[in-house]
C-alpha cells in the first residue's frame, strides 16, 4: 500500500511569499524543500491544474483556458464542470493502473464532476424556474454532499466568488478535507484553497492587505498539512500562477467591433449581447490572455495587424506561435494574444454602458462570454449598496425573480491579474511554487508539466 499524499492548491502563491505570514507553508518547506515552479500559458486555474494532473500542455489536454468558444453551438462556455472535457490521462488514473487498490478524494479541484476518483466535492448552485440562484454543491457519492454540510453547515457558495468572497469558503473546503481524509484515509487527496487569489486580484500584490490574506490561508492550509502529517501522509502545496500588478484593460472586444470585425445583436429589451456565430472575428478573454476567432482564415493577417498595432497587447500568436507556445489545439483560437506587462483583457464589447447586456451588472460566470474579476466588487458608484442587497433579497424570498445588479462597468478597478508567463529572473515573484514535505523528489527546477510524474515518484518510486 503506498504512502497517502495530500496536494493542496494554494492559488496565488508564490515562493518569495513564503515568510513570516506563513509559518505553516514555511514549516512544510523546512522540514522538506520549495523551489519556484515553471507554469504554462495562458496560467489560469483550469490549465493549470489541467497541466498537474496530466502532465501535458494545453495542446495535450485541450484545457485551453477557463473557458472557450464551442464552434458547432456558435457559443461562448466558461467554467464548465465535467472532467470529460481533459484529454489524456490523469494524475489518479495513472495511479490506478500501478495499484488498483489506489482512492482518490477531490475537493473542489475544477473539472470535479464525473471524474473517476472515491469521492469529489464542487460548487454547484441550484437553478429555480423562477431565477433564483440556490448555494449547492455536487458530490460524489451523492450522499457526501449531506453528510459534510450536516457537520460543517451549508457551503457558503456566496463566499466562493463575487464580491462577498472572503475566508470562509477557503474555511469549509479546508475543514470538509480535513473530515474527508480523516474518515477515508485516501491514497491521494486534491485540496483546492482559493482565498488568496480574490485579494491579488482586488487590491493587487504589493497591498498590505495582502499579508493578512496570506496569515488567514496559511492557517487553513496549516489545518489539512497537520492533520496530513499526523497520519504519516506526504504533504505537497503548490500553486497554479502568480498574480501582478495591473493598471491597463485592454477592451479587445470593443477593438474588433469598432474594426467591423464583431456584430452583436440588440436584444428586445434595449442590450446587446455578443453575436459570435455572425462575428468575422471576437475574442474570449480570460485574464491576460485571449482567444481570438477567425471565421474566414484569409481575415486572419489583418485581424492580427490590427491587435499588433493595439497598445497593452504584447503579442498576438498565430498557428506557428501557438505550436512553440504549447497551446495550438482544435479548440483555441486561431489567433492568441497575450497582455502587455500591467494589462489585462475585458470582455466587454458594448460601446456604450446604456446597452451593457443585463449580466454584465451581476455576478454571473456561466453567461459572460470571458472572464470578469470586477465582479469581485460592488458597484463604486452605488450609494447604499447594502440597502439595495436587502431588497433583492427580500424579492427573492418572497419568491418573486430579483436582479443582483450590483456590480460595476469600470475594469480600472481591477490592481491584480494572471496568465502571461513571468519574466526571465522574476520566477520567485510571478510565478507559482511547488514545496513538497519529502526531499526524496527534490530537484532544481520545478517544471509544471513535471508534477504528475514526481508525484507518481514520491508515492511509487523509480
Amino acid at each position: 500500500m503506498v504512502t497517502p499524499l495530500v496536494v493542496i492548491d494554494i492559488v496565488g502563491l508564490t515562493h518569495a511569499m513564503l515568510g513570516p505570514d506563513t509559518p505553516c507553508l514555511q514549516q512544510l518547506a523546512r522540514d522538506g524543500f520549495a523551489r519556484p515552479m515553471t507554469t504554462v500559458l495562458p496560467a489560469v486555474t483550469c490549465t493549470a491544474q489541467s497541466s498537474l494532473l496530466t502532465g501535458l500542455p494545453p495542446s495535450g489536454h485541450g484545457a485551453i483556458a477557463n473557458g472557450w468558444y464551442f464552434r458547432d453551438l456558435s457559443e461562448v462556455w466558461f467554467w464548465r464542470q465535467c472532467n470529460r472535457l481533459v484529454q489524456g490521462e490523469k494524475l489518479y488514473e495513472s495511479a490506478k493502473r500501478r495499484d488498483p487498490s489506489y482512492t482518490t478524494a477531490k475537493m473542489f479541484w475544477w473539472y470535479n464532476m464525473y471524474a473517476p476518483v472515491d469521492w469529489s466535492l464542487t460548487p454547484r448552485p441550484s437553478y429555480p424556474a423562477d431565477g433564483r440562484k440556490l448555494p449547492d454543491t455536487y458530490s460524489e457519492p451523492e450522499g457526501l454532499r449531506d453528510e459534510l454540510q450536516e457537520k460543517l453547515g451549508q457551503f457558503p457558495l456566496f463566499k466562493f466568488w463575487g464580491p462577498g468572497a472572503d475566508i470562509s469558503s477557503t474555511r469549509w473546503i479546508a475543514e470538509a478535507s480535513v473530515e474527508v481524509f480523516k474518515k477515508h484515509r485516501p491514497s491521494l487527496t486534491l485540496v483546492y484553497l482559493p482565498h488568496l487569489d480574490y485579494d491579488l486580484q482586488r487590491f493587487g500584490p504589493q497591498d498590505p492587505r495582502i499579508s493578512k490574506a496570506l496569515r488567514e490561508v496559511d492557517a487553513e492550509a496549516g489545518k489539512v498539512i497537520r492533520v496530513a502529517k499526523e497520519a504519516g501522509a506526504h504533504v505537497v502545496a503548490l500553486s497554479e500562477y502568480a498574480i501582478t500588478p495591473v493598471s491597463h484593460p485592454v477592451h479587445i472586444n470593443r477593438v474588433l467591433r469598432t474594426a467591423g470585425w464583431l456584430r452583436v445583436r440588440r436584444e428586445p429589451l434595449g442590450w446587446e449581447t455578443l453575436d459570435c456565430g455572425a462575428s468575422r472575428a471576437f475574442a474570449v478573454s480570460d485574464h491576460q490572455v485571449a482567444h481570438v476567432y477567425v471565421r474566414d482564415p484569409k481575415d486572419i493577417p489583418q485581424v492580427a495587424e490590427l491587435l499588433r498595432g493595439t497598445a497593452g497587447i504584447e503579442q498576438v500568436l498565430d498557428f506557428e506561435g501557438q505550436r512553440v507556445a504549447g497551446i495550438n489545439h482544435e479548440r483555441s483560437g486561431e489567433l492568441v494574444a497575450v497582455a502587455a506587462p500591467e494589462s489585462w483583457f475585458t470582455y466587454y464589447f458594448w460601446l456604450n454602458d446604456s446597452v451593457a447586456p443585463d449580466y454584465a451588472r451581476s455576478v454571473d460566470i456561466h453567461r459572460k462570454p470571458g472572464y470578469d474579476p470586477v465582479e469581485l466588487f460592488l458597484d463604486p458608484e452605488l450609494r447604499w449598496p447594502a440597502l439595495k442587497i436587502a431588497q433583492r433579497l427580500a424579492q427573492k424570498k418572497l419568491g418573486f425573480r430579483y436582479y443582483m445588479d450590483v456590480i460595476g462597468l469600470d475594469a480600472s478597478i481591477v490592481k491584480g491579474s494572471h496568465g502571461r508567463l513571468p519574466a526571465p529572473g522574476r520566477e520567485a515573484e510571478d510565478g507559482p511554487v511547488f514545496i513538497s514535505s519529502s526531499r526524496a523528489i527534490e530537484t532544481d527546477q520545478v517544471v509544471m508539466t513535471s508534477v504528475k510524474e514526481m508525484l507518481l515518484k514520491l508515492q511509487f518510486g523509480n
